[in-house]
């Protein structure tokens, strides 16, 4: 299986002239996205849920091999804090749904102020039907334990590993799948990776995962390029650790600063 290489999203400004022609068309940015990455984690959904024709229309504009993750709304997990999930849940499968098999796993991203309640989780994740796949980001360390642990193995539910200099997630295996995402660095220009620590992340998920990795890896740190440029770089390190990453751009597309 491919590691799946992308970004959080692909409407940044800061990428004109970085990884996007100038003079190409905001309403383009997708499709030429598309060619280059195979898979996005759309974070608009966690913002304001997109209309099913968005998302169909998502679907229709990208490749046949294009996988897109979707991060949920903020409603679920923010206002609601995981309470009473299956009406949300259930929306937004209902329009998730018009990606067709272009639909990748849905980000859980609970609030850092949010401790660790299994019971909620639990109901939440049983709220999702069977096949689909769900990654969880808790950002409350009283989430590190064996029942949660448990729990997430039990409902095959992944857990997002998640890097930044302020906080770090035990490197858990708990489904037949892994869902990684690189928030910050602490090489210059800020917020970018360099190599070292890219090389240590591809080399910790072989470890995990071994060289039939099914697994997703988006960058969050778009400010100046960054994510595009260190999605190269992972995918390179990734290679040389014995993995198989999908496309990325080539390096002269990616400038950063």
């Amino acid at each position: 299986m491919p590691v799946l290489v992308g970004t959080s999203g692909w409407q940044y400004r800061d990428w004109r002239g970085r990884l996007y022609p100038q003079r190409l068309a905001q309403g383009r940015w997708l499709e030429h996205y598309a060619e280059r990455f195979a898979t996005v984690e759309s974070n608009n959904a966690f913002y304001r849920l997109p209309e099913p024709a968005t998302f169909a229309a998502w679907a229709e504009r990208t490749p046949p091999d294009f996988v897109m993750a979707v991060k949920a709304s903020r409603f679920l997990t923010h206002v609601r804090r995981l309470r009473d999930p299956e009406e949300p849940v259930g929306r937004l499968l209902d329009r998730a749904r018009h990606l067709g098999a272009k639909l990748g796993p849905v980000l859980l991203q609970l609030p850092p102020t949010l401790r660790a309640d299994p019971g909620a989780l639990e109901r939440t994740l049983r709220a999702f039907p069977g096949g689909v796949r769900v990654a969880v980001e808790p950002r409350h360390d009283s989430w590190w334990t064996d029942e949660v642990r448990d729990l997430l193995g039990a409902c095959g539910a992944a857990l997002c590993l998640a890097d930044s200099p302020h906080r770090h997630t035990p490197v858990w295996g708990t489904a037949d799948w892994t869902y990684l995402r690189l928030h910050e660095g602490t090489a210059h220009p800020r917020p970018c990776y360099d190599r070292q620590a890219l090389a240590a992340w591809a080399g910790r998920l072989a470890d995990l995962v071994g060289p039939d990795a099914d697994a997703y890896v988006y960058f969050n740190n778009d400010p100046g390029g960054c994510a595009v440029r260190d999605a190269v770089w992972f995918a390179e390190e990734a290679t040389r650790a014995g993995l198989h990453p999908t496309r990325v751009p080539s390096p002269d597309e990616t400038p950063v600063g």
